[in-house]
């Protein structure tokens, strides 16, 4: 059996990420662990007034072809993997003069930040694939029952801690812990190598930003953000996870109010969505309710395009969740907590936002970095389907007029409009709305004439002069017949159906603007 308790003597230091090492140093140096470490990692030790012993020292070879060897060698691997209780293994090392490692602390090369710069040269990412840190994590944390591995500086404080209680030992199950940590940690480090060089056609190619086709072998790396209340419903157990980015919801900083639950986050992530396809210049509000937008709105000032937003469907406003596109400022935070909301995305709170929003201390804010995301994944049974994001912009160059009338000027804004709203409801999806404002939302139904009917039915503000917009064809005219008889003048839809000279008829018949986008937004 491992011993339960393992005395620390020696420890080999050598990281990328130098955070938090020196004070670490300090502390294993005070109970008297001996320091061994290399390169970069030895200079700053010395330069922080630490006795630290090379590691060239320790083999009696030089570090050598610009530092790609220099623990890659049996006095290293022998002084971590023998095992202690082992005779055999004792005599062995005794024999070769090699020296016990008690301790590993390694970090590996920054390869997913190199592979994530603009421009990487193929020889810069070939040259941070880190070779001695995984064989010295992988050595360490399969003699764990022996050695401590510790790859994280997140983890320095309570290792630390842990030492100075118990005299400078270590138990079994922190081992244990540390090298669960760390055989993860070279998986997700491999899969990066691979998922990256997997992209690059050709030796000495470039790295594809948007690979043409996608991997053979697709390698997921989550790391657990937070256990969750629940899950969708409460008698489901669920959890957050992140890909260790800075961007995203999975990634964002929660600023006040109660902790999230798994659908706070799936609408915030609707929200978030709807928010990011309008730009900057001009404010958005998006009111989502079980991931549909109730309301949506622009305007020159955030605090109008709520006013607008809410005003679509003040009913089923309440208790929403809210996406932003610019940074809140005190007079959008002042009318929106007028309303019972749930939880607010946004890239930034202003100080004057955050000091109204205290008051509703239930209320979550959410400050959120723009993720660029490629691939949409959803589980089926037994694996995953992937595709691409659906990120493909429509302008009125793209758009195919195919009415007798044109849209005027004001019902083609409208209809873009509409269009992007469309883009995040529950197919089957009609959208009602002017310029800049939704009236009413039809989601989520089985006919695409009981969305029109329904979005109709929504609607509190006057249907008349307002367009329409559908995310697929209409595969009959009852749809438009619909549309033209609660007041809308002009339609946006994909086309495509073998029926679309009959709906294109109907549409002249009633005097109505068509046109086509030759796309379209199913969304299940």
């Amino acid at each position: 059996m491992p011993q339960a308790e393992r005395k620390i003597e020696r420890a080999l230091l050598s990281v990328t990420d130098k955070s938090g090492l020196v004070d670490f140093a300090r502390r294993l140096s005070a109970l008297h662990v001996e320091l061994v470490s290399t390169g970069g990692t030895a200079k700053l030790l010395r330069e922080s007034g630490l006795k630290v012993r090379d590691v060239a020292d320790l083999t009696g070879f030089p570090e050598m072809l610009d530092g790609r060897v220099k623990t890659l060698h049996p006095r290293v691997h022998g002084g971590i993997l023998h095992i202690r209780s082992n005779a055999e293994h004792r005599k062995a090392i005794a024999e070769h003069g090699i020296a016990p490692i008690d301790m590993v602390v390694v970090n590996l090369y920054a390869f997913e930040k190199t592979a994530a710069k603009a421009g990487v040269e193929f020889q810069e990412l070939i040259e941070n694939i880190d070779i001695g840190g995984p064989s010295m994590i992988r050595s360490a944390a399969k003699n764990f029952q022996d050695v401590a591995i510790v790859t994280s500086p997140a983890d320095y404080n309570s290792i630390a801690d842990e030492l100075e209680r118990s005299r400078g030992e270590l138990s079994l199950a922190t081992r244990w812990r540390l090298a669960q940590k760390a055989f993860a940690t070279t998986a997700a480090y491999d899969a990066a190598i691979a998922s990256t060089l997997e992209r690059i056609a050709e030796p000495g190619g470039e790295l594809a930003r948007n690979p043409g086709e996608f991997p053979a072998t697709l390698r997921l790396a989550f790391h657990k953000v937070s256990d969750l209340r629940y899950g969708e419903k409460p008698h489901q157990r669920s959890a957050m996870y992140s890909d260790g980015s800075a961007t995203g919801v999975a990634n964002a900083r929660q600023l006040q109010g109660k902790e999230l639950s798994y659908n706070n986050i799936v609408d915030l992530q609707a929200a978030w969505d709807l928010a990011q396809e309008f730009p900057t210049d001009q404010s958005f509000c998006g009111i989502i309710k079980h991931t549909n937008p109730c309301g949506a709105a622009t305007s020159a000032t955030l605090a109008e395009a709520y006013r607008k937003a809410l005003e679509a469907d003040p009913v089923s406003a309440f208790g929403g969740v809210i996406g932003l596109n610019r940074e809140v400022d005190r007079d959008a935070a002042g009318e929106i907590a007028k309303l019972f909301v749930e939880a607010i995305a946004a890239p930034r709170f202003s100080s004057e936002a955050r000091d109204v929003f205290a008051a509703k201390k239930n209320l979550r804010l959410i400050e959120v970095k723009a993720a660029d995301e490629q691939w949409v994944l959803k589980h089926v049974s037994g694996g995953l389907l992937v595709q691409d994001a659906d990120v493909r912009p429509l302008t009125e160059t793209d758009l195919k007029i195919v009415s007798d009338r044109k849209p005027t000027a004001a019902e083609m804004r409208a209809l873009l409009f509409a269009w992007k709203i469309c883009k995040h409801v529950k197919s089957n999806a009609i959208v009602y709305a002017r310029e800049g404002q939704t009236v009413g939302v039809g989601a989520g139904q089985m006919s695409r004439v009981d969305s029109t009917k329904i979005g109709a039915m929504k609607a509190v503000l006057p249907l008349k002069g307002t367009v329409a917009a559908s995310d697929a064809f209409f595969p009959f005219p009852d749809g438009v017949e619909e549309i033209a008889r609660v007041g809308a003048s002009a339609i946006i839809q994909p086309g495509g159906s073998v029926r679309d000279p009959d709906v294109i008829a109907t549409a002249n018949r009633l005097g109505l603007a068509m046109v086509f986008t030759g796309v379209r937004h199913f969304r299940h």
